[in-house]
């Protein structure tokens, strides 16, 4: 039996896949393929598939992983994209099969490229409005918690961000991801909502997760 990562992109109408669904279309997918993978034991077995991160409704995401255990230790990687691509949806893409390096339990990041739009608002506006927000001492919103809502500051939550060049505002932040500390980037969307008092347009592509030291999840 040998574990495998497989890597996917999820974008286009099905970024509006919850995690629930997302789960059942790998499922049938597997089903379909024929491959000849593991399931789970007991009364109703089913494909044995875990993702490392799910990821928020409506967000884009580049590199998505799964893992799942092939019976075949002599597998061929293209013929399992291949006969994934067959049975899913145009807006899920797999593009790789790896041995899995690191766990899930590694995740303590994630790196957000965010685009805000408003058709009332110059995009150097929109800039200016960001970098006054960043050089703020405090950032903060209401946050979902296990306790309720609560307020926090996300100012200390934000590990690194950049502008991305363009005709869109763009933006790139690397945030707490993982188990422990989760900060979805809708939060600063938010903080900037209510600082504005605006209902800006938005567009978020997770583009990579990473462990505590930065190193890419692999």
């Amino acid at each position: 039996m040998k574990p495998v990562r497989v890597w996917f992109t999820k974008d286009d109408e099905c970024k509006y896949i919850s995690h629930l669904d997302l789960n059942r279309v790998m499922s049938r997918a597997l089903h379909k393929s024929r491959l000849n993978i593991w399931h789970t034991e007991g009364f109703n077995p089913h494909p044995f598939l875990t993702f490392a991160l799910p990821l928020s409704l409506g967000f884009k995401g580049v590199k998505e992983n799964m893992d799942i255990r092939l019976l075949d230790d002599d597998y061929d990687t293209q013929t399992v994209i291949d006969s994934l691509n067959a049975c899913l949806p145009s807006g899920i893409r797999i593009y790789d099969i790896t041995e899995p390096v690191m766990k899930p339990g590694d995740i303590a990041q994630g790196l957000f490229e965010v685009t805000l739009s408003d058709d009332e608002t110059d995009c150097n506006i929109l800039k200016q409005r960001f970098e006054d927000m960043i050089k703020q001492d405090q950032i903060l919103v209401m946050k979902k918690t296990k306790k309720g809502i609560k307020q926090i500051d996300i100012k200390p939550h934000i590990i690194k961000y950049e502008l991305c060049d363009g005709e869109s505002f763009t933006f790139r932040m690397t945030l707490p991801a993982g188990s422990s500390v989760n900060i979805n980037p809708v939060l600063f969307i938010n903080a900037y909502n209510e600082k504005y008092d605006s209902d800006i347009c938005y567009s978020i592509t997770r583009l990579d997760i990473f462990d505590k030291d930065g190193n890419s999840f692999r």
